[in-house]
């Protein structure tokens, strides 16, 4: 079994989201940890955007990366820019690959606006959730 960690800003949105589909895509091939180099609280929107789908991510919580220092992770997957340039150097030989998505935390607008944009970069984690497990684990 593979240990994966999906990095980003606050652990609050994307790396939640990918965590619950790469939970339901690798079943038991992966153990899947998200966290962020900073903690921001498990966004309420990205809870109830993924449960649109059937992914569960209600009880996931928003973790800081040191908390994983000890833990020996195959695949390090950053999913924003600023989590990739800040970054933690782990010790080990983990594959680190990068996919930027949009923060739909910091979309604005009425609350069907906001909605929209949570659910586009959801179908982007999915797409891309699906596609990575497929090829790397």
């Amino acid at each position: 079994m593979k240990n994966v960690l999906v990095l980003c800003t606050g652990n609050s949105c994307r790396s939640q989201m990918v965590h619950g589909y790469l939970q339901k895509y690798t079943g038991d091939k992966a153990k899947i940890y998200s966290a962020g180099v900073e903690v921001h609280g498990v966004n309420p929107i990205a809870v109830g955007v993924m449960n649109e789908d059937g992914v569960d991510i209600s009880k996931h919580t928003s973790n800081n990366v040191d908390e994983y220092a000890e833990v020996n992770f195959d695949v390090v997957l950053t999913v924003c820019d600023n989590a990739k340039e800040r970054c933690p150097v782990f010790p080990t030989t983990a594959e680190k690959i990068h996919h930027n998505f949009t923060d739909p935390a910091a979309a604005s607008g009425t609350v069907k606006e906001i909605l929209k944009e949570f659910r586009e970069v959801r179908e982007q984690i999915k797409e891309f959730s699906s596609d990575f497990a497929e090829k790397h684990l």
